[in-house]
Order: C-alpha cells, then sequence, then structure tokens
C-alpha cells in the first residue's frame, strides 16, 4: 500500500482518545513509508492527524473543495493540496490517489465518504480495503448494524469482509493489508447469490 486515504472529523470530538489515536495514525503511516490522503483541512482530526504526518517525514496529500477551503482552513503546510470543485470531485480525486480507506471517528461526512468507498468495493469498481478505526468502541454500534444488515439479507455475507475494523491503527494496517476482497463484477444482478 503506497498511499492510504483517512476519513475523520473536521471536529477534535469530545474524548482526548480520539486525538491520540490521530497522532498514533498520521505517525505509523509516516513510519511504513504510507502516504496519507485526506480531506485537506487544517482542524480537527483532519488536522491532528496530517500534522503526526508530516511531523513524522510522512508525505501528505490534501483534497478540498473550494468552499470548504476557507470554512475548514486549508492546511497550507503539507505535501500536496488540490482545492477542486465540488464534493463529488473531491471524493473521485481522493479515491484515485488512495489504495485503501480508513475512517477513524467523525460525522457525516466522515460516514458517507467510508461508506461511498465501500460501496465502490462491494459494486468492483475498485478492489480496496476500506477498515474502521474503532477508537474506544466509536464505531461498534455501526459494526453490530452492519452485521444486521447481514442477518436481515440487506447485505451479502461475502461482501460482510469488505469492511474491517481495529481499535488499535498498526493492526488495522495490518489488517488492511491482507484483506481478501471479493472478486465482484461490475454490476450483479440483486436475485443472484
Amino acid at each position: 500500500m503506497r498511499r492510504l486515504c483517512v476519513f475523520c472529523g473536521s471536529s477534535a470530538g469530545a474524548r482526548p482518545a480520539y486525538t491520540e489515536a490521530a497522532k498514533a495514525m498520521g505517525r505509523l503511516l509516516a513510519e511504513r513509508g504510507i502516504g496519507l490522503v485526506y480531506g485537506g483541512g487544517d482542524v480537527g482530526l483532519m488536522g491532528v492527524v496530517a500534522d503526526a504526518a508530516l511531523a513524522a517525514g510522512g508525505e501528505v496529500i490534501g483534497v478540498i473543495p473550494r468552499a470548504l477551503a476557507d470554512k475548514e482552513i486549508a492546511h497550507d503546510g503539507l505535501t500536496e493540496l488540490y482545492v477542486v470543485d465540488s464534493m463529488h470531485t473531491r471524493k473521485a480525486m481522493m479515491a484515485d490517489l488512495s489504495d485503501g480507506f480508513v475512517a477513524m471517528p467523525g460525522g457525516v461526512g466522515t460516514f458517507e465518504e467510508f461508506f461511498e468507498a465501500v460501496t465502490w468495493t462491494q459494486l468492483g469498481l475498485h478492489q480496496k480495503a476500506c477498515g474502521l478505526l474503532n477508537v474506544d468502541g466509536f464505531y461498534s454500534p455501526l459494526e453490530a448494524f452492519i452485521d444486521r444488515a447481514v442477518a436481515e439479507g440487506f447485505i451479502r455475507p461475502a461482501h460482510r469482509g469488505i469492511v474491517v475494523m481495529d481499535s488499535d491503527p498498526g493492526r488495522l494496517l495490518d489488517k488492511l493489508a491482507v484483506a481478501v476482497l471479493p472478486d465482484m463484477p461490475k454490476w450483479i444482478r440483486p436475485d443472484e447469490t
């Protein structure tokens, strides 16, 4: 894996553990020689993970829409910063630049970006691993929800393995490196198994 896209909050969240996890993830990516691709902001967990990777000598690429560049205070110290025209362009560019995806704690934007990446893997539009960094159990309810969707027949069991999860950044990166993704055709009929 040359580059990993990290989705996370433009807020630091309520617990110091979130900030510590973002620092650990940024530092670990740099130490492993994995470039960070992220939303380009200089605030919240976004800024923390970017600063930690930079401080450890890592490559950090930000992609931010022009409309958010001022709101999220675009980071001006990155290896590269792309200011793009829309959120759609942002997500497509982040996906093109990355070999996998991780969601750290965050809000609706983090969830939406992560699940779009998962959907693209499910549909066979790319073959990229997707992981959740479960800091202090943040994503445990989501894991239960995904499992319920499988039990209720809305997510195929073969697709459940697309999302890997761990509470430790190093173990999560190790899991992503060996993730076995389903070999899916670009389009499948809903009634096919």
